[in-house]
């Protein structure tokens, strides 16, 4: 019974999706992809539906396409909104105008009701709101999709503390897992009557997606992030990370320090704070974050960025930690070499590097692949960050990159996004600034790093211990194949790009030789009994497809 309720409100949910699609343009999408023939109600509700939806149609189509997509992911509702900020990180996969238009999704919604608020922290954290908290706000400091946030006094050893209290939506996580199951059956049913949408990638779009909100729809992830960014930059005075109150925390309940500060613009215009000083501290804080760290805020956008202390020493507070990425050594390594040579102008490096970062799908130029590279950065490097659009720049880089069979990792995009985030803020409070002349001190200082002493002696330590334990694993391995050999359980196998041909061929000939075989000895037989006229027929029949054959295979092999 369960299994048809849920059957029944995904076709309700298919029904709302059609009809949101004819709304703004995309019937044909609708149509190719058969959502019209799903519907949970009678077919002249839903066809009454339809036709409401297509009279403004027409008045939709004369928007960009983007806008409309944008429209459509808003009037779907949380999960598709998500979905669109995690696509317009996709700079590889969409172009610059989709980019632009879904990065303007926001996901600020009508607050849930106080009652509805206190119920759900009550229920998350075991107790009522007086055992925890000596005060609670029940009007929120902002709601969104997933959640909304309330300030609040924190009962403690030490006295009230201010905090803020994050609340996650009752009901939102049911939402989102239903809507995942019917985007990755969306995504597969694109791609596979839309051809042209794979360039797109829904099903890695998708993919990413359901990643990304999985872990934001647990707060206490989002408690482990903040717990090792206030380690990574323990001794740091210029950045503050809220403290989490494990007491008061839950999956769907975060209780965090309330950091002081102002919004970035605020600070400027209000409390005479240094554009530039905030500019070049913050830029310090991410590349320590993504080059040094390999864990990094992968949204820090002027909403998630509190400025305290002085006018000459300013101190950021970030905030809204849910969305991390993460960056192996490896790729740590190959991300500040990227950087090292886009600072230099050495556009060959460039190349290099953008291609150890990414997966080969198929053979690449390389002639070809350096030379798309530095006519690309050519357009940006040696310029100013007024001059540059940085956000152009790493996509014409990764764009050029995917021409050419290259495959860039997620955690990359997710790099782009948080440099692109910060080209942002510096436009506006210091257009003079030059992003990559900032961060030289810093790339040359990871760069001495990787190469001292203690580094290479660590790698060479690491080499060798490998090496020891594939030498102790060789005579263990040795012996297995060896006793497969014995048992006979070892099998081989070749593969050769002329096998099936030479398969063919043998089993034409094969073929062939069966059939005149047969006919020369019938034809002797024949002779032999005295029917001569037959047997030679045959006689003859049988050199005429042994003609017939040679000349085919004599076609085959040189035609």
């Amino acid at each position: 019974m369960v299994a048809i309720f849920s059957t029944i409100r995904e076709l309700d949910r298919l029904r709302q999706i059609n009809v949101v699609l004819f709304r703004h343009g995309f019937a044909d999408v609708a149509r190719r992809i058969g959502l019209g023939q799903k519907a949970a109600k009678p077919p002249e509700e839903a066809q009454a539906e339809i036709e409401a939806a297509e009279k403004g149609a027409e008045e939709a189509k004369k928007s960009p396409m983007a806008e409309r997509v944008r429209l459509v992911a808003m009037d779907l509702g949380p999960s598709f909104v998500k979905l669109g900020q995690i696509a317009s990180t996709r700079t590889d996969v969409l172009p610059p105008e989709w980019i632009v238009e879904l990065k303007k999704l926001q996901d600020e919604v009508s607050p849930l009701p106080a009652p509805t608020i206190r119920e759900a922290i009550e229920g998350a954290l075991g107790g009522t709101i007086d055992t925890f908290y000596e005060s609670f706000e029940d009007k929120p400091l902002a709601a969104a999709s997933i959640g909304q946030v309330h300030r609040a006094k924190l009962k403690h050893a030490e006295g009230a503390k201010e905090v803020v209290v994050k609340v996650q939506r009752p009901g939102i996580r049911g939402t989102v897992t239903s809507d995942l199951d019917l985007l990755h059956h969306l995504a597969r049913l694109v791609e596979r009557t839309i051809p042209e949408s794979r360039t797109y990638a829904p099903r890695g779009l998708v993919e990413q997606f359901d990643r990304a909100i999985t872990a934001e729809l647990d707060f206490l992830l989002e408690a482990e992030n903040a717990d090792r960014f206030r380690k990574n930059f323990e001794g740091n005075s210029s950045v503050r990370f809220p403290f989490v109150h494990r007491e008061a925390s839950a999956k769907t309940v975060l209780t965090l320090e309330l950091l002081p500060g102002k919004k970035v613009y605020d600070a400027i215009r209000e409390d005479g704070f240094s554009g530039p000083k905030i500019a070049s501290t913050a830029v310090g804080i991410v590349i320590k974050m993504i080059f040094e760290d390999g864990f990094f805020h992968a949204d820090p956008h002027p909403g998630n960025i509190l400025i305290s202390g002085e006018p000459d020493a300013p101190i950021i507070g970030l905030i809204d930690l849910g969305m991390v990425g993460r960056l192996s050594p490896e790729m740590r390594d190959r991300c500040v070499d990227l950087m090292v040579a886009a600072g230099r102008n050495d556009y060959e490096a460039l190349a290099d590097a953008l291609y150890a970062i990414g997966t080969p799908t198929r053979r690449v130029d390389m002639r070809a692949y350096r030379a798309e590279v530095a006519m690309l950065a050519d357009k940006y490097l040696g310029k100013q960050l007024k001059d540059i659009e940085m956000s152009r720049m790493i996509g014409d880089l990764v764009g050029g990159a995917k021409k050419f069979g290259l495959e860039i990792p997620p955690d990359f995009l997710l790099v782009g996004k948080a440099l692109m985030t910060i080209e942002g803020v510096g436009k506006e409070i210091h257009p003079e600034l030059d992003v990559f002349q900032e961060a030289k001190p810093y790339f040359l200082e990871l760069l001495k790093k990787r190469y001292s002493p203690q580094r290479i002696g660590n790698d060479l330590l690491r080499g060798i211990e490998r090496l020891g334990g594939a030498t102790y694993d060789l005579p263990q391995l040795g012996r297995e194949v060896l006793e497969d050999v014995r048992m006979g359980r070892l099998n081989i196998q070749a593969t050769d790009a002329r096998l099936p041909t030479a398969l063919d061929r043998l089993g034409r000939r094969l073929f062939s030789g069966f059939i005149v075989g047969g006919l020369f000895v019938a034809s002797a037989v024949l002779v032999t009994a005295g029917r001569e006229t037959l047997g030679y027929v045959l006689l003859g029949l049988a050199f005429l497809g042994l003609a017939t054959h040679l000349v085919q295979d004599v076609m085959k092999r040189w035609g």
